[in-house]
């Protein structure tokens, strides 16, 4: 292994352990407290705008392409407010996760700036910090079921609490344009770097058989391949399987989907891992388009129970898109199922 794969690599793992050792506060209890300070500061109509059912059709109508949403909007609400529900975001998140969301939400700002420059773009007078909306479904509560969404361009956080306990974190999408900002003030910037950095360390350490089986296609798709469907089905893993990784490719390889799995809380995060650790062998990493950097390029780690996304096509491939998906548990189906047949026996 290179020494600039080992410092990734143990760049990473130092962070997985950071976040397990950060203690045992459920996320479902301080999210319910932040949620209702935040409902606290609210009039009668910018509540009657929050709130909806929980088994409203629009929890599972998620989104992340810059148009009007369900919900609140930021642009609605007061600075107060807004700290509000940074609280929030800061209570479903992790310190990791939270520094990526509120950075690709700065770059609407700089995505305006380059839009401006270069002349009319339909969607330039949306690009706003600001834009960005949030949805309760159901009351916040430490005891019941309830849910909500953050959305906005390239950002859609989706939470899910069953009696009070088990919380589910998935759809979780995050993008980036621009990927790098190409110049002025924060030229450089990469919100999602280490998802791209780490995927290339992987493929490079591949051997020549290896990465027969990875590269499954010399073309990137223009997006990533789940998009914004309400629920995924199961499709056959393609790529290199995990059990034809040696040990250094193979901790490449769970450096690169804890880089996904510690974008929220330590509770949530340990379920991600115990996922990880369930597959075992059977998780497959597969790549499209060309190796080098600049060309447009997609990854994809699937496993048994979940997938994990990265396209970066879209302006001269400067423009990236992350999600992972749980294939039975978005939007918690997995627990409510389980809390049903607990509950009716």
């Amino acid at each position: 292994m290179s020494a600039r794969m080992l410092l990734i690599a143990l760049g990473c793992a130092g962070a997985a352990g950071i976040l397990g050792a950060a203690g045992d506060n459920k996320t479902s209890d301080t999210m319910a407290s932040a949620a209702n300070n935040l409902l606290a500061s609210l009039n009668a109509d910018q509540r009657a705008t929050l709130m909806l059912d929980f088994t409203d059709a629009e929890r599972v109508d998620w989104h992340f392409i810059p148009k009007e949403r369900k919900g609140l909007s930021m642009l609605d609400m007061s600075p107060d407010q807004h700290h509000l529900l940074h609280a929030l975001l800061s209570a479903s998140l992790s310190r990791t996760g939270y520094g990526k969301t509120t950075t690709v939400m700065s770059l609407e700002t700089v995505l305006r700036r380059i839009e401006e420059a270069a002349g009319a773009n339909p969607f330039t007078a949306m690009r706003d910090p600001l834009r960005y909306h949030v949805t309760f479904f159901g009351e916040p509560s430490e005891g019941g079921d309830w849910g909500w969404s953050f959305e906005g361009h390239h950002v859609s956080l989706n939470f899910t609490v069953v009696a009070g306990e088990a919380t589910a974190s998935t759809p979780l999408f995050l993008g980036a344009n621009p990927h790098r900002v190409p110049s002025g003030p924060r030229e450089g910037l990469r919100a999602l770097g280490r998802e791209e950095d780490l995927a290339r360390a992987l493929l490079e350490s591949l051997d020549e058989e290896q990465r027969k089986k990875a590269v499954i296609g010399d073309e990137a798709p223009r997006d990533i391949f789940s998009s914004n469907q309400p629920r995924l089905e199961r499709q056959a893993p393609r790529g290199v399987p995990a059990s034809a990784l040696n040990p250094e490719q193979r901790e490449l390889l769970d450096a690169l989907i804890e880089e996904y799995a510690g974008n929220v809380p330590p509770d949530l995060a340990h379920r991600r891992r115990a996922q990880v650790k369930a597959a075992g062998n059977g998780v497959h990493f597969a790549w499209m388009g060309p190796a080098e950097v600049g060309a447009p390029h997609y990854y994809r780690v699937q496993a048994p129970d979940f997938v994990i996304e990265y396209d970066n096509v879209q302006n001269a491939a400067n423009h990236s898109h992350t999600v992972w998906r749980d294939f039975d548990g978005d939007f918690g189906r997995d627990l409510l199922a389980e809390h049903h047949r607990e509950y009716e026996h």
